[in-house]
């Protein structure tokens, strides 16, 4: 099936983005001074753009060892060549999918330290639901291949501050800002007497919880044991990201 585009909401941005540890080999640097006539692509980043399609735990740990790389600086920058653009000009495959925070510090091509086609990357503030967002992800999943949702969020966000704050003085957020008060505030409810990072968490959980009983599309892929969905935090002082634990809000 050829790729389509999606109508997007006003604040919805398109960018092309616990389980067992899996053994993984990591592919060879990419030179920044490559040729013209680039060398062949890793060998991890062949396997995306193919028709194989990475089990959601591979995906997982494919991520886990790219925020390893950002954190400790030791960055590959897979599939950023000229070579690797042109072998996605036509179709694209990407394993994961990433709904995370519109904050100019949290890119996920860079936390994960991956390359072009290989994250669909949906950013809105608060990386909040939306029927736009959701209906991105199934596209991606059903057909696009992506074998992992990620809701990631961050350390400090300003959308949880401002919706914290402004529920706190029970008033109401300026123009459309108050929309994603609005989406925020079961969150914000939930965790009154906690401090922001904990309502950060709990907005990332209670996505999760809702994707994963989204029907018709997300559910069935879920319980095919075709994808995974997870709920993520952003470390904006260390680059860490720590991928959240079943628990509930």
């Amino acid at each position: 099936m050829k790729n389509i585009f999606l109508p997007a909401a006003s604040i919805l941005l398109f960018c092309l983005s616990d389980s067992s540890a899996i053994d993984v080999s990591n592919p060879p640097q990419e030179q920044a001074s490559a040729p013209k006539s680039d060398a062949a692509a890793p060998a991890e980043h062949k396997a995306a753009s193919s028709e194989s399609k990475l089990s959601p735990a591979d995906a997982l740990e494919r991520l886990k060892t790219g925020n390893k790389r950002f954190v400790t600086g030791k960055l590959e920058h897979p599939g950023q060549t000229p070579r690797r653009r042109s072998d996605i000009a036509t179709a694209q495959h990407p394993f994961a999918v990433v709904l995370t925070c519109s904050d100019s510090r949290t890119p996920p091509e860079l936390i994960f330290d991956q390359g072009l086609g290989d994250l669909f990357v949906i950013r809105v503030a608060g990386n909040i639901l939306t029927d736009e967002v959701i209906g991105s992800m199934e596209y991606a999943v059903e057909h696009l291949g992506a074998s992992l949702i990620v809701v990631l969020g961050h350390e400090r966000c300003g959308a949880v501050k401002a919706a914290r704050e402004t529920l706190a003085a029970k008033g109401k957020a300026p123009g459309h800002i108050q929309s994603l008060v609005k989406a925020l505030t079961p969150a914000v409810e939930a965790t009154a007497s906690a401090d922001a990072e904990t309502t950060a968490k709990t907005n990332e959980r209670l996505a999760v919880q809702e994707l994963r009983s989204s029907t018709p599309i997300l559910s069935e892929f879920i319980e095919g044991l075709q994808i995974a969905v997870l709920g993520a935090h952003y470390d904006l002082d260390t680059g860490a990201v720590e991928f959240l634990k079943e628990a509930k809000p």
